[in-house]
């Protein structure tokens, strides 16, 4: 790749932007929740607990209502799971989380419409995917105009 002022120009301005979004209120949020969350001993304990139930419960779901314990564990995923959502570090982290996703997704499809309607931006978020104008490659399944 030839190296052009252009280019320099491209790259300067993506580094200011990643620059924007790390110093942004939205990602510092984000990085406190974390923080809050990995020093919660009490969230932690859920979440170790969570990762091993998890591991049985994926071999008990191979085997379905057949495997002996697949009434114990699946009813203990389901508390463990409850006792996660319920918990209020991890829950205030997910919303973290999906802000910074939703900032994030909101640049992209920003950029590649700069670029061109054309350009398929894969968020994992059904708004942007309904919203997409065309060129999604649904087909126009997803309720855009294939125009």
């Amino acid at each position: 790749m030839i190296t052009t002022s252009e280019n320099v120009r491209i790259i300067d301005k993506a580094e200011l932007l990643a620059n924007m979004i790390i110093h942004s209120e939205i990602a510092e949020h984000y990085r406190r929740s974390l923080y809050k969350l990995k020093n919660d001993q009490e969230a932690q304990a859920i979440i170790q607990k969570f990762v091993k139930i998890k591991e049985l419960y994926e071999d008990v779901r191979r085997f379905g209502k057949y495997h002996p314990d697949y009434k114990s564990i699946t009813n203990e995923m389901r508390e463990i799971k409850k006792k996660l959502d319920l918990n209020e570090k991890v829950a205030a982290f997910k919303k973290a989380e999906r802000n910074l996703q939703t900032l994030l997704d909101e640049i992209s499809v920003c950029i590649g419409r700069s670029v061109s309607e054309q350009i398929k931006v894969p968020t994992g978020n059904p708004y942007f995917e309904r919203s997409c104008g065309g060129g999604c490659g649904t087909g126009g399944s997803c309720g855009c105009s294939m125009t």
